[in-house]
């Protein structure tokens, strides 16, 4: 079979943000990142524009700088969003009182989340830019109609609905009734 050079070889861009992602994550400079890894600052530099040719010892040799797995860098992350209807999830019954819990999201090892009650009116919706990498937020609307998540994506929610949407992507939250409320919890890992 007859492959192109662009069919075998995993896009430069894909690694680029891979790599800018992965090093803004750890918190190491450029030069950091280069004198760990065993590489010229100069080729990291040219990697995280989008530009050189890599071989794959020097990505493995970043890779292990960075102290992520391979693929982190070829395969662009996908965004995860999940729905949770007010009537599903796994709920637990109270034997003394008419009390349920539902749970909807755990909270991972070593994360941090934030609080927060979101009160919106109807109008153009907030769009937020990306938050910091590896960011999650979560939302249980409370009362009114709204559009939320991925920007292009939004799911419609209703009173008691859960999302779950990376917010490290464009991300967006529209009111489609007055007196919209929610719960907003940002999670950051």
């Amino acid at each position: 079979m007859d492959r192109t050079q662009h069919d075998t070889k995993a896009p430069l861009d894909v690694i680029a943000a891979a790599l800018r992602r992965e090093r803004a994550r750890s918190g190491l400079s450029l030069t950091e990142v280069a004198k760990r890894a065993g590489v010229a600052k100069s080729t990291l530099s040219q990697l995280e524009s989008g530009t050189g040719n890599p071989s794959v010892e020097t990505l493995w040799a970043l890779c292990v700088a960075l102290g992520i797995q391979f693929a982190d860098l070829i395969d662009p992350p996908r965004p995860r969003v999940q729905v949770i209807r007010a009537d599903e999830g796994p709920a637990i019954y109270s034997e003394h009182a008419d009390y349920a819990a539902t749970l909807v999201a755990s909270c991972p090892p070593n994360a941090r989340r934030d609080l927060y009650r979101i009160a919106v009116a109807p109008g153009p919706g907030r769009e937020s830019q990306p938050h910091m990498p590896g960011t999650v937020e979560h939302v249980v609307l409370s009362t009114g109609r709204a559009l939320v998540g991925l920007t292009g994506e939004p799911v419609e929610l209703k009173p008691g609905d859960y999302i779950a949407y990376p917010g490290d992507v464009p991300h967006v939250f529209q009111a489609l009734e007055p007196g919209t409320t929610a719960v907003l919890v940002s999670e950051t890992s």
